[in-house]
Order: structure tokens, then sequence, then C-alpha cells
């Protein structure tokens, strides 16, 4: 059995965000399209508290397009901004506690001149070094995987891949929450491989 087949379990994801963003360094992303599989190594996540992190979508309360992130940990939560850039999470911490991590940046591993198509041709480091452009590459949508449960090893999961030490890994504010609080604003809640 490959290591890219095995998900993570669900225990990894019901711990809170900040935990899980930081760990999530160097696992693999997997996207099943029919026999293929595209596999991405994660450099780049954000984590987002929940409730009390006014740069949460959690902040605002339950709502529809909210709804994921009070769900069971170990699901994706994706939804779209600007009307046009889906953006995958995972849920984490335990349900009703909303929180959850936005994957920012991936590496190929396997099956990058099917993530090149699916970025219209682009190659290289802007091929996946931004959340919609990890999800164009990984060809993840809201509307098909919006709730989809990562433990089960199905379309999308998450898998162990190798983790990174603490001396490669730097933090620092996250990007485009201009909206929230200074103190939100402001927290070292992304997670970058250093390179």
């Amino acid at each position: 059995m490959n290591e890219a087949s095995v998900p993570l379990s669900r225990e990894f994801y019901a711990r809170p965000a900040l935990e899980v963003a930081r760990d999530l360094l160097g696992r693999h992303v997997v996207r099943r399209i029919g026999e293929k599989a595209l596999v991405g190594r994660i450099i780049e996540a954000e984590a987002y508290g929940g409730a009390l992190d006014s740069a949460s979508h959690a902040s605002r309360g339950l709502t529809p397009r909210t709804a994921p992130m009070f769900g069971p940990p170990g699901h994706a939560y994706v939804y779209l901004i600007y009307g046009l850039h889906d953006m995958l999470n995972v849920v984490t911490g335990p349900e009703g506690e909303p929180s959850a991590v936005l994957l920012r940046a991936m590496t190929p591993v396997r099956g990058e001149a099917q993530m090149i198509a699916h970025r219209g041709g682009r190659r290289g480091r802007v091929l996946s070094d931004g959340p919609g452009k990890l999800a164009q590459a990984m060809n993840v949508s809201v509307s098909e995987l919006n709730r989809h449960d990562l433990c089960l090893g199905e379309r999308l999961w998450l898998a162990p891949g190798e983790p990174v030490p603490d001396a490669r890994v730097t933090a620092g504010p996250r990007i485009g929450i201009d909206y929230a609080e200074p103190q939100d604003r402001d927290a070292p809640w992304r997670f970058i491989i250093a390179r």
C-alpha cells in the first residue's frame, strides 16, 4: 500500500487549528480523479480559530456557508471567494466548536502534468503557490467537495507525507484579513516551510 493511499485519521484533525496547521506542513493532499491520483506536498497553511477569531468565517456565527466548520473534524470546508476561486480548508477541533485550516500552497509530488492542465498551462512556482491556485490545480470545487469526509480515502484526502522539523518552519500573520481585529490580524497563524 502506497503511503499516499492512507488518509490521516480523524484524531489528527480533532485538535486545535493552530496545532493542525503546523502539523500539516509536509503532509500530502491527494485528489483521485478516475484512475489518476494527483498528489501535492503542503508547504503553507493558515489556522482559523473559530468564533473568537475575528478573521474566521465562524466569528459571524452559523450560516449555510459556515456550517461545515461547525461539523465533525476531518471534513473539507470549501468555499468560493470573489465568485471565482475555490478555497480548500480542513475542519479541525471538536464538533460544534468551529475551526479550520486553509491550505495555502503546495508543491507537486505526482500528477504534475494534470495539475498544469487544470491551471491552463501555468507551471513552476505559480502552479500552486496560493490557495485558489492549489484548489484549481487539484480540481477541487465547492460544488463537488464541500463537506467531503477526508478520512475515507475517497476522491480527496490528506496523507502522512513527511513531517517537517520545527527548524524548517516559519510563522507569520495570515494574508488577506484586513477586516480582522488587530490582535487577530497580526497573530502568527500562517505556517510556511522555510526555503
